[in-house]
């Protein structure tokens, strides 16, 4: 074999390995990108509140809290309010509440989104009892808050800026990482 045919199927062998690994990687770099931007209805985490001026000043976005459970977790999960008036730029505290109506402890882990898609880049959440899973024990009930607000530059994009309501949304599952380790408790303890 020559040294040319050796560094063509090195090459070769190092694209393969490089489209392998970047395979690997797409899901969790599309995570961050929707986080980052806001894209496919992901809302923005951990920026800064951004301060109204202008006209965005007292203006008023109502947001309608939605709360669904997969059919696998026997769990009640519901907002407090279902519909909460937020000024643009303030940060608003939302307080949803779950309980495990089933007899063994679980652990669910929550996923979001918000409606229109267009106006999620323009949704931050602070803080949010869906960045963590959350185990509940039988019967156990739990307040779940979100921190979010809505950045004032929604009115700054023609897209959005006649919006008069957005929808926060929330779907828990059965979280799978944990699958494994709430059997082997719920045997230990059993």
């Amino acid at each position: 074999m020559t040294a040319k045919n050796r560094r063509v199927g090195f090459a070769l062998a190092l694209g393969v390995a490089g489209m392998v690994g970047l395979s690997y990687a797409s899901v969790p770099l599309y995570q961050l990108f929707c986080q980052v931007t806001g894209y496919g209805g992901t809302p923005k985490i951990g920026e800064p509140v951004a301060e109204a001026t202008g006209d965005a000043i007292g203006h008023i976005i109502t947001v309608t809290l939605d709360a669904n459970v997969n059919p696998d977790l026997d769990w009640d999960f519901k907002p407090g309010v279902h519909n909460i008036d937020v000024a643009l730029g303030e940060e608003t505290l939302a307080i949803y509440s779950a309980r495990n109506m089933g007899d063994t402890a679980v652990t669910g882990t929550a996923v979001f989104n918000v409606a229109p898609y267009k106006a999620a880049q323009y949704v931050s959440k602070i803080d949010c009892f869906c960045f963590s899973e959350q185990r509940l024990n039988p019967g156990e009930e739990v307040p779940m808050p979100v921190s979010f607000y809505i950045d004032p530059e929604i009115l700054d994009d023609p897209d959005t800026a006649y919006l008069e309501n957005i929808i926060l949304s929330y779907t828990f599952y059965p979280s799978r990482t944990a699958a494994e380790t709430d059997e082997d408790l719920d045997e230990t303890n059993g």
